[in-house]
């Protein structure tokens, strides 16, 4: 028997949060998307936001009133989401570190012995603040993806990439600065 939305989540409440999950997420994970696309006109922001939106969706599913459908309930998420994405990438313009900069560390890198390398990384990470050096250390030593990481410490993924940037660029001008003297 195929249970409807408002069904589904009224099980989750009493007993089986992981089947209404995969149910839901089935069965609205591909209009999400194309929801997404349509806003941000990048595939790559579209799949992110996606699942950013059903993790939102699932931790707030106590919220849901069934004053509306379920579906308009979330495409209406999914909108507010995306809108606040993207008005919050015109407040913070990323950029990526242009191919000049990453070459002229990695030659600077080479030229310089082992131990003094290591030496400057660990002055490097102390200038850093304590979350800073973790989110570094957990993409670059433990090798962990963006999206574990952000499961990891309750963010977006969108925040892990910013604070990721953020904390390589931090570390980037001191090492700059160090490197000069």
């Amino acid at each position: 028997m195929k249970l409807n939305d408002e069904e589904l989540i009224r099980q989750h409440r009493t007993s089986s949060p992981t089947v209404c999950f995969e149910t839901l997420y089935n069965r609205y994970v591909d209009k999400v998307y194309r929801r997404c696309l349509s806003i941000t006109k990048d595939p790559e922001k579209a799949q992110d936001f996606t699942h950013d939106i059903f993790i939102r969706t699932f931790e707030r599913l106590d919220r849901f009133e069934e004053k509306s459908t379920f579906s308009t309930w979330l495409y209406s998420i999914s909108f507010n989401y995306c809108m606040d994405q993207l008005k919050g990438a015109k407040r913070l313009p990323m950029a990526s570190l242009n191919e000049h900069e990453t070459h002229q560390l990695a030659d600077a890198l080479e030229e310089t012995p082992l131990e003094e390398r290591l030496q400057l990384l660990t002055q490097t990470l102390h200038q850093l603040t304590a979350q800073e050096a973790d989110l570094l250390r957990m993409k670059y030593q433990q090798g962990l993806r963006i999206q574990q990481i952000a499961t990891q410490l309750g963010l977006t993924e969108s925040a892990v990439k910013m604070q990721l940037k953020r904390s390589r660029r931090k570390a980037y001008r001191y090492y700059e600065r160090v490197d000069k003297k």
